[in-house]
């Protein structure tokens, strides 16, 4: 990827409409991976996250969102009658 876009989490949060606590808190290292959706220049604190891949991901169909009919099942798979 040639010169990608690079944001602080608080460029992200204006972006994705997300509050810069929730990216932090829950998005990070379970939704947005380090290596894939961000990096730490230098090894450093500071977060840069990669504008194109995030949002390659967020626009990304489910298969669940693909289905015409289906039914949430409590044990987290679905039913698709």
């Amino acid at each position: 990827m040639n010169n990608p876009t690079l944001l602080t989490t608080e460029e992200l949060s204006t972006r994705i409409k997300y509050d810069a606590r929730t990216i932090r808190n829950q998005l990070k290292d379970s939704v947005l991976l380090e290596g894939v959706h961000y990096f730490r220049p230098f090894g450093g604190r500071k977060i840069l996250y990669i504008w194109e891949k995030i949002l390659e991901d967020m626009q990304k169909v489910t298969p669940a969102a693909k289905s015409d009919f289906s039914i949430p099942m409590a044990a987290g798979g679905t039913y698709r009658g």
